[in-house]
């Protein structure tokens, strides 16, 4: 497949290169490429995308052909008698293929460099002996990444988001800030949605409509490293006009056509306890709690420092939150220093408190103005958290998504393979409301969790890491997951409870 050399998945917490996508591969069983975990087998057995059927796809280093790599890091090739194997920790001339798509469905075909035949799955076992693409060697590509992302124009190096009428996307934005710069890739009948922060559906004409139908779902192609997204009439999706509005036009992929996916950090607004207002970097560098309502200006990116667990804290302005001289906090910092990292301090009663680099915990003064003086947290101290770039929730923990029981069911469980997006409301002092696509809101009766309430229940978020939140009820007790897929309030240990991705 041509395209445009290079690209960024964006997933940078997972470590991937540029221009790698992690996958899964649907045959037309249904079935997924399956990588297992003793003797090196491979299948197309898999039921649904878990571990074992996550693939790393990247660029090989020679054109546009691309490798596979499982998840135990061994290469997916074909030796010189047609055997497929994935046993190889290192690239090597036969694990190189090249990406062709299918003009009717967007299936991709996977032809093996070195044979010169397709990848193909029968009953039990893997082949690549077919000189032509059948329905045998034709797979669908599920995306395994965090599927809340922003989308980056390669041609107009802009970002999408949603546009002030709330009705289309346009791709102009400088950087992604904001909740309307999220989108949601929702996987649908082995096709992508694109579900936007109000919770609507971009139609291939490119205005956002309420209801998800055919002429909403995108098949997705890799080019180079990049996403192309092309609609059920061929046609690809791209930023058209001065308004760069988001619809489909071209038959071909040119850059215009190409989009990098990245990953959208946590971004937070923060009211101080002490006088129920916004924190802002409104007035100028001084960080202060003085503003009744939400702008760019009192909403803040945290980013993780994995070498000492603490945050960073940047502006819209590409400033960050300083420790001053004095212990005054100030959105000077334009370099990440010692300085410019806090420790985010947890509250039972669902507040944050900040630790500075000086050791003392940041409190509002009466003018507003942050200091950073308090031996202990006290009230000044306590500021409530909204995470406000995910009004659109999914869910995962290490049995899977949250979803429905089944397609009848108000109960949810946490071990499906595709996931349901979750309505979040908010509420005072940093409580919010999860609410159901059904309409209604999520009940825990202490052994379940159902979305069959038309009175909302709060919650606390806790962000624990770049990826991963803890909820709390409003009774102190954390959301935990079982085995078996059910999950309710319980555990009151934060170390212990689980650590949901986001």
């Amino acid at each position: 497949m041509n395209g445009v050399n290079g690209g960024v998945n964006g997933h940078s917490e997972l470590g991937l290169e540029r221009g790698c996508w992690t996958i899964g591969l649907i045959n037309a069983q249904f079935k997924y490429l399956t990588a297992e975990t003793f003797g090196f087998k491979i299948n197309a057995n898999g039921a649904s995308l878990k571990k074992k059927q996550i693939w790393t796809l990247e660029p090989s280093g020679d054109g546009d052909t691309i490798c596979l790599r499982s998840h135990l890091d061994k290469y997916l090739a074909v030796d010189t008698f047609g055997n497929v194997t994935c046993d190889n920790g290192e690239k090597d001339v036969g694990s190189k293929f090249e990406i062709s798509i299918s003009p009717s469905g967007g299936r991709w075909a996977l032809r093996n460099v070195a044979r010169g035949y397709f990848l193909g799955a029968g009953s039990d076992k893997l082949s690549c002996t077919a000189k032509a693409p059948g329905d045998a060697e034709l797979w669908t590509v599920h995306l395994a990444a965090r599927p809340q992302v922003t989308l980056r124009s390669i041609g107009r190096k802009r970002f999408a988001h949603l546009s002030e009428g709330q009705d289309e996307i346009h791709v102009d934005a400088n950087v992604p800030w904001g909740e309307d710069t999220l989108f949601t890739l929702e996987f649908r009948d082995d096709k992508y949605a694109v579900h936007s922060c109000n919770n609507r559906y971009l139609h291939r004409e490119g205005k956002l409509v309420s209801t998800c139908g055919r002429d909403c779902l995108f098949s997705a192609e890799y080019h180079g490293g990049f996403l192309a997204l092309r609609d059920s009439a061929g046609y690809y999706l791209s930023p058209i006009g001065s308004k760069a509005i988001l619809k489909s036009r071209s038959q071909s992929v040119t850059k215009d056509e190409l989009f990098s996916l990245e990953d959208s950090p946590p971004q937070a607004s923060f009211v101080a306890s002490l006088n129920a207002r916004y924190v802002s970097v409104k007035q100028g560098v001084d960080v202060t709690a003085n503003q009744d309502e939400v702008s760019d200006d009192e909403r803040f990116q945290l980013e993780y420092d994995q070498s000492t667990k603490r945050w960073y804290i940047r502006t819209m302005k590409d400033r960050y939150w300083t420790l001053e001289t004095g212990g005054g906090i100030q959105a000077n910092g334009d370099k990440r220093s010692s300085n410019a990292l806090f420790d985010l301090a947890w509250q039972t009663d669902g507040s944050v408190a900040f630790r500075a680099n000086n050791g003392k915990y940041v409190g509002t003064k009466r003018s507003g103005h942050l200091y950073a003086n308090c031996d202990t947290v006290e009230d000044t101290c306590k500021y409530f958290f909204y995470l406000i770039n995910r009004p659109i929730l999914v869910l995962k923990c290490e049995q899977g998504f949250v979803g429905y029981k089944s397609a009848s069911s108000n109960k949810l469980e946490c071990n499906k393979a595709t996931y349901e997006t979750i309505l979040v409301e908010r509420g005072e002092k940093g409580i919010v409301y999860f609410k159901g696509q059904n309409g209604k809101y999520w009940h825990s009766d202490g052994e379940s969790v159902t979305a069959d309430t038309d009175t909302p229940e709060g919650f606390y978020l806790e962000l624990r890491d770049p990826t991963r939140i803890c909820i709390k009820g409003v009774n102190g007790e954390y959301l935990q997951a079982n085995k078996n897929g059910t999950f309710r309030l319980g555990d009151n240990d934060f170390e212990t409870a689980t650590k949901w991705e986001y």
